[in-house]
């Protein structure tokens, strides 16, 4: 997957991933030029950050805390900036309409380094919160995840919730840049503003998708490019 993005979120050891594999992917990046950013979540490595923990918004300051810096220590040894940071799973979810929430996890981006671009969910509360303390924000769109007609994301445990029609991607993303929108699962228009694309790397189809995602991009004349060029 790597080669085909412009920018990786990494995981921090607390949902996915390891000291190991960190450092191994922050150096593959280096390598091929893509752009690094942290991806921190719920500490809940059985259920790969995807279920909603009780935890308070100083709770998850400290967590992300925690996270972001372990990433930026790999960094900074493979002398390579860290750009951007975005949250993982259910903690992500949450903060898109939970202000206090999305108040800690921009706190937290702050704190690490106020020159860190925060990525958020458009439209989305921590889109919201990252402006209030000034920080750079890139509003990304899920290229294989459906929207309801409130723009929201579909829940996973929903059929139809994840795509891994890469033709069907396609569609749905050449759709977001020419017009700004996106059809819901229901069929409706969702206005949507993006900076980035999100693609997750655990779909069965994430390569496949991937690759003919970059080629009708590229075909279209839409410049693919890391945040920092983007915001």
């Amino acid at each position: 997957m790597l080669p085909l993005l412009s920018s990786a979120n990494i995981a921090c050891g607390m949902h996915a991933g390891d000291p190991t594999v960190m450092e191994r992917t922050v150096n593959l990046t280096k390598r091929l030029g893509v752009s690094v950013g942290a991806h921190p979540g719920y500490p809940d490595l059985q259920g790969f950050g995807r279920r909603k923990l009780q935890m308070g918004a100083e709770e998850v300051y400290a967590f992300l805390i925690y996270q972001g810096g372990a990433l930026l220590g790999f960094c900074r040894a493979a002398g390579v900036p860290m750009v951007h940071l975005k949250t993982h799973g259910a903690l992500y979810n949450a903060a898109t309409t939970d202000l206090v929430l999305a108040e800690a996890i921009a706190r937290a981006t702050h704190a690490l380094d106020p020159d860190l671009i925060l990525l958020a969910q458009s439209g989305s509360a921590m889109v919201q919160a990252g402006h209030s303390l000034g920080l750079r924000v890139a509003e990304e769109a899920f290229a294989d995840r459906a929207y309801d007609r409130h723009g929201n994301l579909v829940p996973r445990n929903q059929p139809g919730a994840v795509l891994h029609d890469p033709q069907e991607v396609v569609r749905r993303v050449l759709r977001l840049v020419q017009d700004g929108e996106m059809e819901s699962i229901t069929g409706e228009r969702v206005p949507l503003a993006a900076h980035s694309i999100c693609l997750h790397g655990d779909n069965p189809q994430a390569l496949a998708i991937a690759l003919a995602l970059r080629q009708a991009l590229t075909e279209a004349g839409v410049a693919i490019r890391p945040l920092p060029e983007l915001v």
